[in-house]
């Protein structure tokens, strides 16, 4: 009989009315109470780890339900964390890289209407989230909407609806249906390796959105504040030089041995700097390039690289290097 745990983090899932609006106050076997009664083939015992909106999730929150994974890992089968929504993607591409060589199942979910609501998506994408943390898989996973999306490749896309979340640049993991997981292509957990856990981060990570008319002055400001900056600008990742240059403090930045990514604000395939003169400017300087990563997975994987290293050679080799699948091969 696969034995799971799951662990609670609170979210909407977790939420109940109060006098300033919905906030997480279910413990995990509250939760649980919800469900239907337990398959005979699986056993869920469940824990409370913190119960917080996850707009309120800090990178002190992933270590701890990471060590909490790792503490645990040889007494489960599989693991289910109920999550709120807007941070999700976020938390699950941190723990891909914390976690290294799984051969289970960690399998994230949550809900965009609480599990004590008549009319609710959060008893379906728990009861679809036990389902598949019985999988012989290993990885980090969310699971939503009938859906199952690698950890490195979610985002979300809506607030309100069920379907809150797409898989960007990556395939589907599987569909889930009642007990029915269908799989887009068969998929075998690694043999022979041993759990690592990597826990070493550098939260001082900003992401930076361009718009037309974007000031240089503003790079000043954060370059005093952080170790790395990811700029999310237009089309294919190029940077304006043109009246407000902002190429000569990119160069100013890297020169410091500040981390500099370049991404999209675009959600489908990815930046190519050198497509265009643009991009071919910036990438003169010591740019890491991000390809088709998401900034959800960007933004943990820098702090996670700086964890180690502020080599800007070894942070590029780093970052550049596919991790959990979060980077499409040439």
């Amino acid at each position: 009989m696969k034995k799971l745990l799951l662990v609670a983090t609170g979210g909407t899932i977790a939420s109940v009315e109060g006098t300033e609006g919905l906030a997480p106050r279910m413990k995990a076997e509250e939760l649980m109470s919800y469900l239907p009664v337990q398959n005979q083939s699986c056993q869920v015992e469940s824990k409370l780890l913190m119960n917080m909106d996850s707009t309120n999730m800090q990178p002190e929150s992933w270590v701890k339900i990471a060590e909490t994974i790792y503490e645990n890992y040889d007494r489960y089968d599989g693991f289910v964390i109920t999550h709120g929504t807007d941070t999700m993607a976020y938390t699950s591409a941190a723990l891909s890289y914390m976690l290294q060589n799984l051969t289970k199942p960690i399998v994230i979910t949550g809900s965009q209407v609480p599990i004590s609501f008549g009319r609710t998506d959060a008893k379906k994408n728990m009861a679809d989230a036990i389902r598949f943390a019985c999988e012989k898989i290993g990885g980090v996973f969310i699971v939503f909407d009938g859906k199952v999306i690698q950890g490195t490749r979610a985002v979300k896309m809506r607030t309100k609806s069920y379907d809150a979340f797409e898989s960007i640049n990556h395939p589907y993991v599987a569909y889930i249906d009642g007990l029915d997981v269908k799989y887009g292509k068969p998929i075998s957990p690694p043999k022979n390796v041993v759990l690592k856990l990597d826990t070493s981060l550098c939260p001082d990570v900003f992401v930076m959105k361009l718009v037309p008319g974007a000031k240089p002055e503003l790079f000043d400001c954060l370059k005093q504040l952080y170790k790395g900056i990811i700029i999310e600008s237009f089309g294919s990742g190029g940077i304006p030089f043109q009246g407000r240059n902002l190429l000569p403090k990119l160069q100013e930045m890297s020169s410091m041995g500040m981390a500099v990514v370049i991404t999209t604000q675009c959600l489908e395939e990815g930046e190519d700097v050198g497509l265009y003169e643009v991009g071919r400017k910036a990438a003169q300087n010591m740019i890491i390039l991000s390809r088709d990563m998401n900034t959800e997975a960007i933004v943990p994987k820098l702090m996670w690289v700086l964890g180690k290293t502020h080599d800007l050679h070894e942070v590029k080799r780093m970052m550049e290097t596919p991790i959990a699948n979060d980077i499409t091969p040439y």
